[in-house]
C-alpha cells in the first residue's frame, strides 16, 4: 500500500451505522445512570445540613459548604478506619490471590483422587449467598478467639470459589509445552507454578486482586458483625457507626460516602487497563 493510501486510511473517519449510534446512545445511558448518583451525593455533602431536606430539591445549594466533611472528621477515627480498611483489604488480597492460584493450579494440570468432585464443591460454593455462611462462620470466630482481631476479619474473606473458577479457566490455556519444556529441564511442579505459570498469569491475577481489593473494602456486614472495638472498625463500619450516634444528617451521610468511595475510584483509575487486560485474557481461556 502507498503512503498516499495510507494516509487516507488513517484519516478516514469511521462511518455511522444504525449499530454503532445505537451503542453510543446505551453506552451514554450507562454513563448517566452511574455518574448521577455519584453527582447527587457530591452536590449533597456540600449542602448545608438545613437545606438538604429541602423541597423541591434543589442540585445546588444557596452556598457550598464543607462543613459536613469537617463533622465526619470530627466525629470519628477516621485516620484509623482507614488504615484498617487498607490493611484488611491489602492482606485479604494478597492470601487471596495466592491461595486461591494454587488451588486453581491444582484443579488445572494435577489429576488426584477425588479431583472432580473437590471442583464439584467449590462451583457449588459459588451458588452459596454469603449470608448464609455468617451464622457459623461468626460461631467459629468466636471460638477461635478472633472476635474483634484482623484476622476475624480476614480470613473469612480469603476462600473465593468464584475466583478459583476464573484462575482454572485460564490456567487450562496456558500451553502446557512451556511447563513440559521445564520438567525438562529439571524443575519440579512447584518452580513451575511460580517461575513459568504465575509470570505468564500476571494479566489475570492483577485482575483478581483489583476485584477482591475492592469487594474487601466495601465489604460491610461481616466487618460489622466481628467487630465491635471502634478502633478496629473497617471506614464503612465506622461511617455508618457515626451516622447512628447523631442520628440522620443527610449532607454528613453523603460526605461519608464519598469519602469511603474515593480510594476506590483512585484504584479502579489506576489500574483500569489491568482489569480489562485481566477480562479478556479470561475470556480467550475459556474458549
Amino acid at each position: 500500500m502507498s503512503a498516499t493510501a495510507l494516509e487516507a486510511t488513517a484519516g478516514r473517519r469511521p462511518r455511522w451505522t444504525p449499530g454503532r449510534a445505537a451503542l453510543l446512545v446505551v453506552a451514554l445511558g450507562l454513563v448517566v445512570v452511574w455518574v448521577l448518583p455519584i453527582a447527587w451525593a457530591v452536590a449533597t455533602s456540600l449542602k448545608p445540613e438545613g437545606e438538604t431536606t429541602k423541597t423541591p430539591l434543589e442540585w445546588v445549594a444557596s452556598r457550598l459548604t464543607f462543613d459536613a466533611y469537617r463533622q465526619v472528621f470530627r466525629s470519628g477515627d477516621l485516620a484509623q478506619w482507614m488504615f484498617n480498611s487498607a490493611y484488611i483489604s491489602v492482606v485479604t488480597t494478597l492470601l487471596t490471590v495466592v491461595l486461591c492460584a494454587m488451588a486453581a493450579y491444582g484443579f488445572a494440570r494435577t489429576d488426584f483422587q477425588g479431583r472432580k468432585v473437590l471442583y464439584g464443591l467449590v462451583l457449588a460454593g459459588i451458588m452459596v449467598p454469603p449470608q448464609v455462611l455468617i451464622a457459623p462462620l461468626f460461631a467459629e470466630m468466636v471460638s477461635l478467639g478472633l472476635v474483634d482481631t484482623y484476622w476475624g476479619v480476614i480470613l473469612p474473606q480469603v476462600a473465593v470459589p468464584a475466583m478459583v473458577f476464573i484462575l482454572v479457566k485460564f490456567f487450562e490455556g496456558v500451553p502446557r509445552e512451556l511447563e513440559e519444556a521445564a520438567f525438562v529441564d529439571g524443575a519440579g511442579r512447584w518452580r513451575v507454578f511460580w517461575t513459568v505459570v504465575m509470570p505468564l498469569s500476571r494479566p489475570i491475577l492483577a485482575a483478581v486482586a483489583i476485584f477482591t481489593f475492592i469487594s474487601t473494602w466495601n465489604n460491610f456486614l461481616w466487618p460489622f458483625l466481628v467487630t465491635t472495638d471502634p478502633g478496629g472498625m473497617m471506614l464503612p463500619v465506622g461511617l455508618v457507626n457515626v451516622q447512628s450516634s447523631y442520628g440522620v444528617r443527610y449532607a454528613q451521610m453523603m460526605a461519608s460516602v464519598v469519602i469511603a468511595g474515593l480510594p476506590l475510584l483512585v484504584v479502579f483509575a489506576l489500574f483500569q487497563r489491568q482489569i480489562v487486560r485481566g477480562i479478556a485474557h479470561t475470556g480467550l481461556a475459556g474458549q
